[in-house]
C-alpha cells in the first residue's frame, strides 16, 4: 500500500477515534447531570433506567471499536495494516474502505463466519 493511500486510512481512522472520543465525554456529561429524583413516577425513572442501560450498551461497542482502532494505527506504524493477519496476502482497498479496522481479507473473514456458523 502506498504512503498517499496510508495517510488517508490513518486520518479516516483518527477522525474516527475522535468522534467516540467525544461522544463519550458528551454521555458522561448528561449522565453526571442525571438525577433519578427528578422523574415523577417508577414508569418514568424505570423508562428512563432502561435507555441509560441502552446507551451504556453502545458506549461498550464503541469502546470496543475504539480498541480495534488503536490496532489499526498501530498497524499503519508497523507497517502491517492492509495485510491479511490469516494468510498475509493483502487486503482489498474496497474491504479497506468499509471496514478500515479489519484484519483479515474477505476469503478469510468469509471462513472465519462459516466455522462460527457452524459451531453455532
Amino acid at each position: 500500500m502506498n504512503q498517499k493511500d496510508l495517510k488517508r486510512f490513518k486520518k479516516l481512522l483518527e477522525d474516527s477515534r475522535t468522534s467516540l472520543l467525544d461522544s463519550a465525554k458528551k454521555t458522561l456529561m448528561e449522565e453526571s447531570n442525571f438525577d433519578t429524583d427528578d422523574l415523577p413516577d417508577e414508569i418514568d425513572q424505570a423508562s428512563s433506567e432502561y435507555a441509560q442501560s441502552m446507551v451504556f450498551r453502545l458506549r461498550d461497542r464503541e469502546k470496543f471499536l475504539l480498541q480495534k482502532i488503536e490496532r489499526a494505527l498501530a498497524r499503519i506504524e508497523d507497517g502491517t495494516f492492509g495485510i491479511c493477519e490469516r494468510c498475509e496476502e493483502d487486503i482489498a482497498p474496497k474491504r479497506l474502505e468499509a471496514r478500515p479496522v479489519t484484519t483479515l481479507c474477505i476469503r478469510c473473514k468469509e471462513e472465519q463466519e462459516k466455522k462460527e456458523k457452524s459451531y453455532g
